[in-house]
C-alpha cells in the first residue's frame, strides 16, 4: 500500500502576510508545496490530501488539479473553527485554527493507509521524502510512527524568531521527550529561547529540532479525537489556544501508545516564515536546479 501525503496548509501566514502556501518561489511560479509534490510522487507516495480552509479551495484546485492529473491522486479537507466533536460550540471571536494536532483530525475520513504529515510552507529535501516513504511502507505496527529530525540551527530565520519542536532522543533513535518552544531567535552570534515567562536560555544549535514532517498510521485518528475533546474541555475559551501534534506524540509516547522512530535525511530544510525569508528561497531551490536536483519546470 502506498503512503498518503498530508499537507497542512490551513493556516494564512499571519507572520508572512498572505496566503504564502501558494506564494512562487520556482523559476516557474512553483510554490514550495510543488516541490513537496515533486518529491513525494518520485519516492513512491500513491496520493496527497490538502488540509485548508474552505475558502481557499477554488485557488488551490487551480492550481493544483489540472497539472496533478494522472500524475498522483488528490484530495482536499477542510480545517474550519466549527469542525468541532458533538457537544461542543465555537466560541464567540474565536479566530485562531486549532492547532496542527486539529489539522491531521480533520483528514481522518479520507487517510486509511500510513502517512506522512508535513507543513505546506517548509522545504524537506528530496532525501526526507525518501527515507519517510521507506520507512512507511516497511512498518506495519500501528503503533510504530516516525519524525524527520533536522539540526536547530539549519532551521532558523535570520528575520524573526520561529516555533520549533526540540526532541531528546534515545540509543535506539527512539524519540523520549518533546518540547515546543515557541520563541527561538538569532542574537549576536547565539541562538535564545526566550520562555512563556520572559527569561531566556541559550540553546547550542545541535539540538534535534521536529520541523513538523511526521508518520504516522492511521491508528492515530482515535487518539486524536480524544485529545483535541480533552483539550477544548480544558481550553475552548481561550482564544489563542493551540493543541500541537508534538505534545499529543509525547504524550502517547509517555503513556506508552507510540514509539517514534527520529530519521536522518541529511536534507536540506528552508522556509518562509517572513517575506524576508523568500529571496533566501528563491537562491537556495536556483542552486538546487543547476546542481541537477530537480528540473527547472516540475510539472
Amino acid at each position: 500500500m502506498k503512503p498518503t501525503l498530508l499537507i497542512l496548509a490551513a493556516g494564512m501566514g499571519s507572520r508572512f502576510g498572505g496566503l504564502k502556501q501558494v506564494e512562487p518561489v520556482g523559476p516557474n511560479g512553483e510554490a514550495i508545496i510543488d516541490y513537496s509534490i515533486f518529491d513525494a510522487i518520485r519516492t513512491g507516495f500513491g496520493k496527497v490530501v490538502f488540509v485548508i480552509r474552505e475558502s481557499f479551495a477554488e485557488a488551490f484546485r487551480e492550481k493544483f488539479d489540472p497539472k496533478l492529473k494522472g500524475k498522483i491522486k488528490v484530495e482536499y479537507v477542510y480545517q474550519e473553527l466549527d469542525n468541532l466533536p458533538e457537544g461542543f460550540t465555537l466560541p464567540e471571536g474565536r479566530e485562531k485554527p486549532w492547532g496542527t494536532a486539529h489539522a491531521i483530525l480533520v483528514a481522518r475520513d479520507v487517510v486509511n493507509e500510513p502517512f506522512c504529515a508535513l507543513n505546506a510552507d517548509d522545504f524537506y529535501g528530496f532525501n526526507a521524502y525518501k527515507t519517510m516513504a521507506e520507512f512507511l511502507t516497511r512498518s506495519g505496527k500501528p503503533d510504530e510512527y516516525s519524525m524527520v529530525g533536522y539540526k536547530l540551527s539549519n532551521t532558523l530565520s535570520d528575520y524573526g524568531s520561529v516555533s520549533r519542536g526540540l526532541c531528546e532522543v534515545d540509543e535506539n533513535g527512539l524519540l523520549q521527550k518533546i518540547v515546543e518552544t515557541t520563541k527561538i531567535l538569532k542574537r549576536d552570534s547565539k541562538i535564545i529561547s526566550i520562555e512563556p515567562d520572559g527569561s531566556e536560555m541559550e540553546l547550542t544549535g545541535s539540538e534535534s529540532a521536529s520541523m513538523n514532517i511526521w508518520g504516522f498510521q492511521p491508528s492515530v485518528f482515535p487518539v486524536l479525537e480524544k485529545k483535541f475533546s480533552e483539550f477544548l474541555k480544558a481550553r475552548i475559551h481561550e482564544p489563542k489556544s493551540e493543541i500541537y501534534i508534538p505534545s499529543v506524540v509525547f504524550d502517547m509516547i509517555k503513556d506508552g501508545q507510540a514509539n517514534v522512530k527520529v530519521l536522518k535525511a541529511d536534507s536540506p530544510w528552508f522556509g518562509v516564515t517572513y517575506k524576508e525569508d523568500k529571496p533566501i528561497v528563491i537562491g537556495r531551490l536556483s542552486k538546487l536546479i543547476k546542481e541537477g536536483q530537480y528540473p527547472e519546470k516540475l510539472f
